[in-house]
């Protein structure tokens, strides 16, 4: 091989292990952001756990967070607001991505 496919490779494997790590990321995120929503919603224990994993499965309708930010703002109605719900998920996506790093 050459110093190119090396180089070549070692981009492609990078780039690989960080969209591992964003997948995984957002998915933390989502977690959490479904576990403070179900909290607010007065949500505990198992239906908690349940809502989160809803939460993580709406983000595979389509690219983006607009669906999880929908699905999350429908199902809060009156209990907060785009504005609260948004900087949530900034502040959740920090703290998933300290989680992830941590476990590496």
């Amino acid at each position: 091989m050459t110093t190119f496919d090396d180089r070549e490779n070692a981009f492609e494997n990078k780039f690989a292990h960080d969209e591992t790590l964003k997948f995984k990321a957002e998915a933390r995120r989502n977690k959490l952001l479904g576990l403070w929503a179900a909290g607010l919603m007065g949500k505990s224990g198992d239906a908690a756990a349940s809502y989160a994993k809803d939460v993580v499965a709406e983000d595979f309708d389509e690219a983006g967070d607009e669906d999880v930010y929908r699905k999350v703002a429908k199902d809060l109605g009156a209990l907060s607001d785009e504005t609260t719900i948004r900087t949530k998920m900034l502040e959740l996506m920090a703290e998933a991505k300290r989680q992830i790093m941590e476990e590496s």
